[in-house]
């Protein structure tokens, strides 16, 4: 399956303090006390936690503010570790798709990334390889578990929202075929559901999108310090059968 390397040697540190949405206070385990640019912008105040382990990636730019990018986060039992990298869901979704690895699009080829209808671009565009119907495939990154499954969102989406909105209304228009791929960042959820409590909008229009036509989508993923895998599939239940407490 897919497997996306970590480019640069990862450094280990330890989270201080997060000051801003972008921004990380980190020790180093010289001592030393620095800054780290955070690529995802969600609350992960269940993974950020004072003392919590991080691994640190250096900045391929020298004149950066921040000397690092904070790349992976352990959990709370130290495993497994997760992605702080949104954009590595993306990354491994186009390299599957045009490697041809996922069962769930099988008969469908890429056709192009980031393509335009109206007044918002997803994520992919494919065809069908024999019938004439394209598809429109959105991915969302889920860093969020409970329990063994996966939650999404782990803050108010509103853009998150706006898409299931629109990939909705397109499915039910008849002109797309019209699909969510939801790809856990983490190797301990055994299925995905919508975090209702954090964000009940995004959950409802998930259930409405669901029974509009828009395919829903899971998959696991694989960590380590070298790099991240594209795992096997994992259910998506926009209908929650059991209630938290």
């Amino acid at each position: 399956m897919t497997w996306l390397p970590f480019n640069r040697g990862l450094e280990k540190a330890r989270f201080i303090e997060r000051p801003n949405r972008f921004i990380l206070h980190v020790q180093l385990q010289t001592g030393e006390i620095t800054r780290a640019h955070l690529p995802d912008p969600g609350r992960l105040k269940e993974l950020l936690t004072p003392g919590r382990s991080l691994w640190l990636e250096p900045a391929s730019d020298s004149n950066r503010k921040t000397r690092w990018t904070a790349v992976l986060c352990e959990t709370e039992d130290e495993k497994p570790l997760v992605s702080l990298q949104t954009t590595l869901a993306n990354h491994l979704v186009g390299q599957a798709l045009k490697e041809r690895v996922l069962n769930e699009f099988k008969d469908w080829r890429l056709v192009r990334r980031e393509y335009k209808v109206g007044a918002s671009r997803f994520d992919f565009l494919m065809k069908h390889e024999t019938l004439s119907e394209q598809m429109l495939l959105e991915v969302k990154s889920v860093t969020l578990a409970e329990n063994g499954k996966g939650r999404f969102p782990d803050a108010v989406t509103a853009r998150g929202t706006k898409h299931v909105e629109e990939l909705t209304a397109l499915a039910k228009n008849g002109e797309w075929r019209t699909a969510i791929l939801f790809v856990a960042q983490r190797s301990d959820s055994t299925s995905i559901e919508p975090a209702a409590d954090i964000d009940p909008i995004f959950a409802a229009r998930l259930r409405e999108a669901k029974e509009g036509g828009v395919l829903l989508f899971g998959r696991r993923t694989e960590l380590s310090t070298a790099g991240i895998k594209l795992g096997e599939p994992c259910p998506v239940h926009p209908f929650p059968t059991e209630s938290r407490h």
